[in-house]
């Protein structure tokens, strides 16, 4: 097929893997309302408390490191291409990418633990697992660094300097990112409600990876549009009259064009975060449902855009999207959907990411295979 208009990006391609599986098997078990997260006893930190993680394999630092080989099997199931060639860059992001090795080696383990334990390492290893050429690019920026790389992709393809993009995504939880979290008094032991509106918050914490490739040739998904804004209020908190969430809001509408929109959450399990983003989107985008899927998964972190895209891709094959597994009523608006919900009035999707520093981004997916 011919490439399209200039700016339009396609997916060709996008899969995760979670606890629960693949895009397929998470949106099932997500519908059915399973909750991957468990609790799971972490230790070095105080008290070595038993926290709610959703993990793919025991927490340690295991050489090689445990995300390394299934970010190969992801890429594996992509479409073959010379990536990391000219024309076929690849960009990897994570929000801690060998954090766990470091503070391991530092902890007495093994000088192996080295080669795995920043992110240049980290993606040099990935590279050669993979078999990828040299333009390899490391994308890092909190919770929204998945996004990030997706927006980042869709700059290389609009100037011409690919051809096709690769996006790969990780994050694995470490007793160092569990400690950080839970010193923070959000990681508490309570496993997540997002969006409820009770006396005390808390999130929990999930492995997860996910893998897309962009084209400019015509595929079924488009990315309509794409949109970030940096409140820079706080360094682990929002402003508190919501304005990081409306703005980022306000930048996404000229791309809805008055399509009916559902929205997939960051929705953590925080309440002052959890509050405001629930407000605002339902003022901003009356009757657009609203979900998370974090109080199933757990928070993977700066991969969660790449993985949820994934997974509301799936919703959108399969016509029907999974509510907030773990989250019971009252809701801090009406826009959240607790239960699942048909697709069929939707034409797309917009999905909502933030991250310490008050960064916010927002990608929109439109169906465009009719």
């Amino acid at each position: 097929m011919a490439p399209q208009q200039a700016g339009a990006v396609y997916l060709a391609a996008c899969q995760c893997t979670t606890p629960l599986g693949s895009a397929r098997e998470s949106w099932r078990a997500l519908c059915d309302g399973t909750i991957a997260l468990k609790p799971v006893p972490v230790e070095g930190i105080d008290g070595d408390p038993v926290l709610p993680l959703s993990l793919l394999s025991p927490l340690d630092a295991a050489l090689p490191p445990r995300w390394l080989e299934p970010c190969r099997q992801l890429v594996a199931d992509m479409p073959e291409r010379p990536w990391g060639e000219p024309k076929y860059p690849v960009l990897i992001s994570s929000s801690n990418f060998g954090i766990e090795q470091l503070l391991a080696f530092y902890r007495g383990g093994p000088a192996g633990l080295q080669a795995y334990s920043t992110p240049g390492t980290a993606v040099a290893a990935i590279a050669k697992a993979c078999g990828f050429g040299p333009d390899c690019t490391v994308i890092s920026n909190a919770c929204v660094s998945a996004q990030l790389a997706l927006h980042e992709g869709g700059v290389l393809l609009g100037t011409g300097l690919a051809e096709e993009v690769l996006i790969l995504s990780f994050d694995f939880v470490s007793p160092f990112v569990a400690g950080g979290f839970a010193a923070l008094k959000i990681l508490n032991g309570d496993f997540p409600r997002p969006y409820t509106d009770e006396e005390t918050g808390a999130i929990g914490l999930g492995d997860g990876l996910g893998c897309a490739v962009l084209s400019r040739e015509r595929s079924d998904f488009r990315i309509a549009g794409s949109a970030a804004h940096q409140e820079s209020y706080h360094m682990t908190a929002n402003a508190p009259d919501g304005s990081g969430f409306l703005a980022v809001s306000e930048r996404l509408k000229p791309f809805c064009r008055g399509q009916r929109i559902w929205i997939k959450g960051h929705g953590t399990g925080t309440l002052d975060a959890g509050k405001l983003e629930a407000q605002t989107l339902a003022s901003a985008f009356p009757g657009s449902p609203l979900v998370s899927w974090k109080g199933s998964l757990g928070h993977t972190l700066g991969s969660c855009g790449l993985i949820e895209m994934a997974i509301a891709i799936e919703a959108i094959c399969q016509g029907r999207s999974p509510g907030t597994p773990g989250s019971p009523s009252p809701f801090f608006a009406d826009n959240v959907a607790s239960r699942d919900f048909a697709l069929d009035e939707f034409d797309g999707v917009a999905l909502f990411s933030s991250a310490f520093g008050g960064a916010h981004m927002v990608t929109l997916i439109e169906n465009d295979g009719a």
